[in-house]
């Protein structure tokens, strides 16, 4: 199965007592079969809120506006012929959306036990998620594929561990179960939002080996949020750094990282921790409420490159470096 990703202008509108803000504000990106494209920023940057408009999980009495094209291309068994098909999400039906999550698109949430069910077993959970979209299935062939999921997902013994409850795994462990589930349908997009967040250094590498040897074999394409630089580096073909909303610089991992356009990305990478004894440099001020956002550049009040030019109106997202690095920054500065 072949899964792609075309983002056109996503706006997600939420309302508030002081009126109508937009935690994801023109946002447009492409994700093709077998990418990695990581999201980093701040918290409250839009990086989850966008991760649900792409699921069809928006908080009740928010507006979605924009395009995200989900094509999915399958083989059929029947004639060895292939189907495709495209589907907006934006404008997607609820019923079409629960076709869809799970089968072509999944995601994997930061926190496993807020996830997962804590009184159902791990085991049943899983085969829930094949259940749904394979009515047609007996329980030894959705048992079959349960334990398969587990142990793709390198937990050992999953005849065991399918047995057992959320709380009885250890955190490790509780996340692979979910990606267990989250790949249990066969989904060609997978979203992984911060799923090593809560896990220590030697388990965050396990699981991104696990996420990066899965992506490679089933030609998944994985949109990774985080706010952790080393993690991207690591996983990501290509970043998108976002900020109050918007992004404000992508292109190739490697191009980004070394060599950032935009004040905010530089920022981020002075206060990632190294290895060398250097003091962490943080970013001054925090990120502007939705509702209190500035005239121009919204990250202008924290810049220490700041010029009244910044003020007047939104810069764009434009090319800068070299003409074959696809990399573009939003700032006036950038060249």
């Amino acid at each position: 199965m072949a899964t792609s990703l075309d983002v056109r202008g996503l706006t997600v509108q939420l309302p508030t007592r002081t009126g109508w803000v937009r935690p994801v504000n023109d946002v447009s990106f492409a994700l093709g079969e077998g990418e990695s494209l990581g999201i980093v920023g701040e918290s409250g940057s839009g990086k989850t809120m966008l991760a649900l408009a792409l699921m069809g999980l928006l908080p009740p009495g928010a507006r979605c506006q924009g395009e995200a094209w989900l094509d999915v291309q399958r083989a059929d068994d029947r004639n060895g012929h292939s189907k495709s098909s495209r589907t907006n999400l934006v404008t997607a039906g609820s019923a079409e959306m629960r076709a869809l999550r799970g089968r072509d698109i999944a995601m994997i949430f930061q926190e496993p036990m807020t996830a997962l069910n804590p009184v159902v077993r791990v085991g049943a959970q899983v085969a829930e998620a094949i259940r749904v979209h394979e009515a047609s299935l007996g329980a030894t062939e959705i048992r079959g594929r349960t334990l398969h999921a587990l142990e793709r997902a390198s937990i050992p013994d999953p005849a065991m561990r399918a047995r057992q409850y959320p709380h009885q795994l250890s955190g490790g462990l509780r996340q692979r179960v979910m990606i267990a589930m989250a790949l249990a349908a066969g989904p060609g997009v997978l979203i992984a939002d911060e799923p090593t967040t809560a896990l220590d250094v030697t388990v965050q590498k396990q699981i991104l080996e696990l996420l990066g040897t899965l992506r490679r074999e089933l030609r998944l394409s994985l949109l990774f949020i985080t706010h952790d630089l080393g993690v991207v580096a690591q996983i990501a073909d290509r970043v998108m750094v976002m900020y109050a909303g918007r992004i404000v610089e992508e292109g190739p991992t490697s191009e980004v990282l070394r060599h950032p356009r935009h004040p905010y990305t530089e920022g981020l990478l002075r206060a990632a921790p190294r290895l060398s004894r250097e003091a962490l440099a943080s970013i001054p001020g925090s990120v502007p409420a939705l509702d209190e956002l500035p005239p121009g550049c919204a990250f202008a009040p924290r810049c220490a490159l700041h010029v009244d030019k910044c003020d007047v109106a939104l810069p764009e997202l434009v090319n800068v470096g070299s003409a074959d690095a696809n990399h573009r920054a939003r700032c006036i500065l950038a060249k």
